[in-house]
């Protein structure tokens, strides 16, 4: 039971990629050859992990293995297949922190925010059906292909350029409240000082007016705001360049929606190349737009929507719980480090460590060489490996049972065991992301 593979289920929300041209069709397909694609339908989302609504199920490993999902071999084997640490630390011995996924976006997903532990319990107890669990989830998104999606508010020079020359959203807000945020707002501001709470209130201010305005005048003005972008486009590209194909696309997906002011207006339009990835904090406004990506988030189902949605959106908890934050697009980006447990011969193994302990994903790419090897140490903690790319094998280091590889192919690895990839001969870039959590 130390390294073995899995087949993982799927969802088909309508947010999806089309059939064979999602990344997730494609995956789970290769993957498990019962899969037949509908090209008909959607494919949103693959779920690796011990999720008992879509479960993992061992596929090799043995007798006592194969066929089992994989929630139910970890509530068996706890310390086996989770670590002792990780056991006390997240004080479950059934499942893993984390929840590994990968996305195929054809269309924008909700603008929400998730709330932190504190506020997770506060809305659970309140609201069960709304907020189904009391724990956090953060998340973190790595670009498989070319992305696009929103993240925090745009800093404060842009915001006041906004409210300043959109007549839509300058009506919204009101000139009184345009004009308080236009003076009272310090650019410059050093985190954490009394100034940067004063713009984090002023922010929030405008939000909230914006949040609270009624449904027949957001779709009045909204649909003056999409015929705007076409008959003055040079009021939006002044701002952002990309603006009015974003306003005009986002509002063909959800026409008249409140999202196209609080997404499109406010917040960062962050555009990442493959490889590339962002971390989505506890309290701050987030949504994708369109691209595959692997996502890593802690198991919670907490969400607070905003807009491009039909689902319940609570206003009050989502104006009341935001960070504010207001950092450039480049500051939302996460570096790529280096991990001392990762060496050998491949041409690229980074890490992308977020602040929070649930998890961290490894990314390791070979060049189109075959018999390249790279060498894994031994993780204090489980971990789930997906090739997203190219062909390989992986092996237990110093087994003779080497396992073949295939794009969308997936792994479970124990805690402790030291594994070996070896890149094949293909025309790709040999490429697997490896999510684990160690205490």
């Amino acid at each position: 039971m130390s390294l073995f593979r899995i087949n993982c289920g799927y969802q088909n929300y309508d947010w999806g990629k089309i059939g064979s041209t999602s990344a997730v069709a494609q995956f789970a397909s290769s993957s498990d050859a019962s899969v037949s694609i509908d090209n008909s339908k959607p494919y949103a989302e693959l779920w690796m992990g011990t999720h008992p609504s879509v479960p993992s199920v061992a596929v090799d490993g043995g007798a006592d293995v194969e066929g089992k999902t994989l929630r139910d071999l970890v509530s068996a084997h706890p310390q086996q297949l989770l670590h002792q640490s990780i056991i006390d630390k997240f004080g479950s011995n059934k499942e893993l922190p984390f929840l590994f996924k990968v996305l195929s976006i054809e269309k924008v997903l909700s603008i929400q925010a998730h709330p932190d532990k504190k506020l997770g319990a506060i809305l659970h107890a309140a609201d069960p059906k709304n907020y189904p669990d009391d724990n956090h989830k953060p998340e973190m998104a790595i670009a498989v292909t070319e992305f696009e999606g929103f993240c925090g508010f745009k800093p404060l020079e842009q915001l006041v350029q906004t409210l300043k020359t959109i007549p839509e959203l300058h009506d919204i807000i009101g000139a009184e409240l345009v004009a308080e945020f236009a003076s009272g707002v310090k650019p410059s501001a050093t985190v954490g000082s009394e100034e940067d709470a004063s713009n984090r209130k002023l922010l929030q201010k405008v939000f909230g007016k914006l949040m609270n305005t009624d449904e027949s005048t957001i779709a009045t003005k909204a649909e003056s705001l999409v015929a705007r972008t076409k008959s003055e486009p040079e009021l939006f590209t002044a701002i952002d360049s990309r603006l009015p194909e974003l306003i005009q696309r986002l509002n063909g997906q959800f026409p008249k929606d409140i999202g196209l002011f609080c997404g499109c207006l406010l917040l960062n339009h962050v555009a990442l190349n493959a490889g590339e990835a962002m971390f989505l904090q506890a309290k701050d406004p987030h949504a994708y737009i369109s691209g595959d990506i692997i996502e890593c988030m802690a198991a919670s189902d907490n969400v607070v929507r905003a807009g491009f949605t039909p689902k319940f959106k609570d206003v009050k908890n989502l104006v009341e719980m935001l960070t504010y934050s207001y950092d450039s697009v480049e500051k939302q980006k996460m570096p790529l480090l280096p991990f001392a447990k990762s060496h050998g011969e491949a041409v690229k193994s980074v890490l992308y460590d977020p602040p929070i302990a649930e998890f961290a994903v490894l990314q390791t790419i070979f060049d189109k060489k075959a018999g390249k090897v790279q060498h894994f140490d031994g993780f204090d903690g489980p971990s789930i490996v997906i090739a997203t790319k190219g062909n390989g094998t992986i092996s237990v280091k110093g087994s003779s049972d080497v396992k073949e590889v295939k794009t969308g192919y997936v792994f479970f690895v124990a805690p402790g065991v030291e594994i070996e990839l070896v890149s094949g001969s293909d025309d790709n870039e040999f490429t697997t992301y490896r999510a684990f959590v160690e205490a």
